[in-house]
């Protein structure tokens, strides 16, 4: 379903830096190195509580070897030329970097010892966004059957994010997804598809703007 003929181009930026990142770390030292992703900005508790707060946003550039990137971008791509095209260049940039910086904050706060990376927090995000869709517009058939989709996807990947061994970050991932979703109702959709639920709106602000003091409050609070 394309909802508009404009061409994607947040999405198509993203995966470009990504990519521009992933190439530029691969030849400064590598990309599964501890010390060469700290030094990318890679998510670091002890780092972020003595002012590096840059590291809520940078993770979501760095990737972990070439798997890792690969299976973001592909993610990214297709889902984000969708949702650009449905919510418009600027809502999708408020609920892509909303989530992304959401995944980062509750990982960081919940986990101080970790170091992680990746655009995970930020395409969970993407899949809360999804969800929401199939929430707020249950009357229609197509986004009741979207969001009930990747609502089998998102509890397939946190299952095997649970198994041991795969190191992956699955406080980061709940984290975007919480923040993927409440930013995707606070922004609205365009009137294509028939006026916003304000009340939606503020609930999704206001639920956004607790969950996001109450997990920096832990973060510090340490």
């Amino acid at each position: 379903m394309q909802i508009t003929n404009k061409k994607p181009y947040v999405t198509y930026t993203l995966v470009a830096v990504n990519v521009l990142v992933f190439i530029i770390m691969t030849f400064s030292g590598g990309t599964t190195n501890v010390a060469n992703l700290l030094r990318f900005g890679a998510s670091f508790q002890p780092y972020i509580l003595v002012g590096q707060w840059y590291r809520l946003i940078t993770p979501m550039f760095i990737h972990i070897g070439f798997e890792h990137l690969f299976l973001n971008m592909l993610t990214l791509y297709f889902c984000g030329i969708f949702l650009e095209q449905l919510f418009g260049w600027w809502r999708f940039s408020i609920i892509y970097f909303i989530a992304g910086i959401g995944g980062n904050l509750l990982s960081a706060a919940l986990a101080p010892t970790t170091v992680s990376a990746g655009a995970s927090t930020a395409i969970f995000g993407m899949f809360g966004a999804f969800v929401m869709l199939g929430v707020v517009y249950r009357e229609s058939a197509y986004f009741q059957a979207l969001g009930r989709q990747f609502g089998i996807l998102i509890v397939l990947n946190l299952a095997f994010a649970l198994w041991p061994g795969t190191g992956i970050d699955i406080l980061g991932h709940v984290g975007g997804l919480i923040g993927g979703f409440l930013a995707a109702l606070m922004v609205g959709t365009p009137r294509l598809l028939g006026p916003n639920n304000r009340r939606y709106q503020l609930m999704g602000m206001v639920a956004l703007i607790i969950y996001t003091t109450g997990t920096i409050w832990w973060l510090v609070k340490g």
